[in-house]
């Protein structure tokens, strides 16, 4: 708005002066003038390179051409302003009368250059004119020292505008540009409507502006503006000032499509908003701060059939637009961003979307919003209430759950993000008393398993896709389910009658505790120490759940009660194998003939010890009986053998040393006995 008040009050002034001496003074001489004065107020080279023709039908006025307004000095890319031509009407009465009624003013084909250096200065501030000298010759206007100036209609038709950033680096042109601007009081309001084609879509701009000469002079002025494109519509109503740049009032934003305002800014691309997104609403008070911030107050933000209060503050003087805040929902539905817009989450064997997850989003906004949500549906579990904050740094970020009500459970950690090198995905969560049903049901499609629940889960995955993420899964955590059952199998049931036809609807495996702790590779869950305690059967457990993939291959060894009233327990080894969606539970006889071999293994070899020591005691006992009457040594009760036998041989020596001892010959031994 600005350029186009300033670069029409400026051409337009000089221009008027020259249609009122044009009958009188030669063209050339006329153009002369006017370049000159032009020239000495903006510092800027104001030609015409054509010629300069009056025009008395349908207006009195003037045709010029070659026109062309030089640029802000140092730049190169070209004039700020040119034209083939330039049609300029006046109401001659009203010139007669010392004033200055515009009734045509009409600009064909121009090249408009908006430009801005690198230390943010841009061309449509001239060296010769500031607020100050704006609103002198306003307060001169209005005191009778100057015309008063008023607009029927200016008219600029198949524009080409081009606007360069060099701080930003962006050079964008568009093409088709239409501009029509009315101010029928130079001290009153005015209306401006701005068309542009760009990339095969248009768009448009309305404005209201209360009061021109005061928004130029530096005044805060009322403003009603709607800007629309293909799919799009926002409206602004308030006050707004240029010098500096500030407005406040009330703005709203309706969209189902952002493809085609993307266009028109320069940005390509497939439409950004998903399906279950749309419309795309916002409404409030806004405020733009003279220092660049923008503040939302009393903010409604509409996502699909979302409903959601805001806080915002947004500062624009960093790397990245910042944005901080408070974020409340009474229900949240995010599962459109979650799933990828229409696809509804795996039921399982039907593997995991591998669909790109663009995740450039993270990337175009630093934030921390404080959360307090309702209900939230995520796509892969829904959550009773949310309590916690969300931080966004550099393309990464973390949301932190500080209270969570899910499940009839509670749960607590945070969930991150990152997308600086790559997308990763990471979490740190402790679930207490959560229903497992309801839980694996929306989470896995796995409905298998019920109880209460309470988990540590740790876990990092990496990769452009969901089913690249699951594949790539790391990370640890323990389990603790109580009060629950494994639905369709009876274990005991199965053990009892070794018959693996008691998998099936209306068999189910009571339990009191369910315990174990897990690591993950690789996206391959692996468990050693699963323990299950029932009334009838006791099972431990280990094996791997291919998350990746969404099989298992897992062996269970339950004991179970054959006979209750005799304690009789059967050990059977029971395999789970296949996709976890349908799995495949059967009786692993080969185990079992192996553990019953074994069991009759341990029986012989016990049997044949048993015997081999029977043996042994026998034989022995045979050869004490000899050597006790060979020697003639008797055993007393309760003596050993050895005892014995150490016993006569000492009486014999010692009757040997005596008889030599005492020159005695020694007595005759008796002969054996046959």
């Amino acid at each position: 708005m600005r350029w186009i008040v300033r670069l029409i009050g400026l051409v337009v002034v000089l221009l008027i002066a020259a249609v009122a001496a044009i009958f009188l003074v030669p063209a050339e001489r006329i153009a002369n003038l006017a370049t000159r004065q032009f020239e000495a107020a903006t510092g800027r080279a104001l030609t015409f390179s054509g010629s300069v023709s009056p025009t008395i039908w349908p207006t009195i006025g003037a045709r010029i051409e070659g026109v062309t307004l030089a640029n802000m000095p140092g730049s190169t890319a070209g004039p700020m302003f040119s034209a083939e031509s330039v049609d300029l009407g006046v109401d001659l009465s009203a010139l007669i009368g010392g004033n200055i009624a515009i009734r045509q003013f009409e600009v064909n084909q121009p090249l408009i250059t908006l430009e801005v250096d690198a230390n943010g200065q841009g061309n449509w501030v001239f060296e010769g004119l500031s607020s100050d000298d704006t609103a002198s010759s306003d307060s001169a206007a209005s005191s009778g020292g100057m015309p008063a100036i008023s607009l029927d209609r200016a008219l600029i038709t198949n524009a080409t505008l081009r606007v360069i950033d060099h701080g930003a680096g962006t050079d964008m042109t568009i093409e088709g540009v239409d501009i029509d601007l009315t101010m029928p009081d130079a001290a009153g309001p005015a209306d401006l409507r701005v068309t542009m084609r760009r990339g095969g879509q248009e768009g448009s701009v309305q404005a209201h502006i209360g009061s021109v000469s005061g928004l130029v002079a530096g005044d805060v002025v009322s403003i009603s503006a709607i800007l629309s494109a293909e799919g799009a519509r926002a409206s602004f109503e308030g006050r707004a000032g240029l010098e500096p740049l500030a407005a406040e009032g009330r703005i709203s934003f309706e969209g189902s499509r952002l493809a085609p305002a993307l266009a028109l800014a320069g940005i390509s691309g497939a439409e950004p908003l998903p399906a279950g997104a749309r419309p795309l609403t916002l409404g409030g008070q806004v405020t733009l701060a003279p220092a660049g911030s923008v503040h939302l107050r009393d903010g409604i933000i509409g996502v699909g059939a979302n409903r959601i209060r805001t806080a915002l503050d947004l500062r624009l003087d960093g790397d990245r637009p910042n944005l901080t805040g408070e974020i409340a929902a009474d229900t949240l539905d995010i599962s459109a961003f979650t799933t990828g817009g229409e696809s509804a989450p795996s039921s399982g064997g039907a593997g995991w979307p591998t669909d790109r997850i663009d995740a450039s989003a993270l990337g175009l906004i630093d934030a921390r919003l404080g959360l307090t949500l309702g209900p939230v549906i995520t796509g892969f579990a829904n959550l009773d209430s949310v309590r916690g904050s969300l931080v966004i740094d550099r393309s990464r970020a973390v949301l932190e759950l500080a209270e969570v009500r899910a499940f009839e459970g509670s749960l607590a950690g945070e969930l991150v993000a990152n997308n600086r090198s790559g997308l990763s995905v990471a979490s740190t969560m402790r679930l207490r008393g959560v229903r497992l049903l309801p839980l694996l049901r929306q989470a896995a499609g796995f409905e298998r398993l019920t109880g209460l629940a309470s988990m540590d889960v740790r876990f990092l995955g990496s990769g452009a896709s969901v089913d690249a993420i699951m594949r790539s899964l790391e990370g640890e955590g323990r389990l603790d389910f109580t009060n629950g059952e494994i639905i369709g199998f009876d274990l005991a049931g199965m053990l009892r009658n070794l018959d693996a036809s008691y998998v099936g609807e209306g068999n189910r495996t009571l339990f009191e505790s369910l315990t174990g702790s897990y690591t993950m590779q690789g996206g391959v869950l692996n468990n050693q120490d699963l323990a299950l305690d029932a009334s009838l059967v006791t099972v431990a457990g280990r094996g791997t759940v291919n998350l990746g993939a969404q099989t298992v291959e897992y062996r269970v060894t339950p004991e179970a009660m054959r006979n209750a009233e005799t304690g009789a327990s059967l050990s059977v080894p029971l395999l789970i194998t296949g996709p976890w969606a349908a799995p495949r539970f059967r009786l692993d006889l080969e185990g079992l003939a192996e553990q019953r071999l074994g069991e009759e293994r341990e029986r012989l070899q016990a049997a044949a010890r048993a015997e081999a020591d029977r043996l042994e005691a026998e034989a022995r006992a045979r050869l004490e009986q000899r050597v006790q009457e060979e020697l003639g040594i008797t055993r007393e009760e309760g003596q050993s053998t050895e005892d014995a036998l150490r016993g006569g041989v000492e009486d014999a020596v010692r009757n040997r040393l005596q008889r030599l001892l005492t020159g005695g010959d020694p007595a005759p031994e008796a002969a054996p006995a046959n």
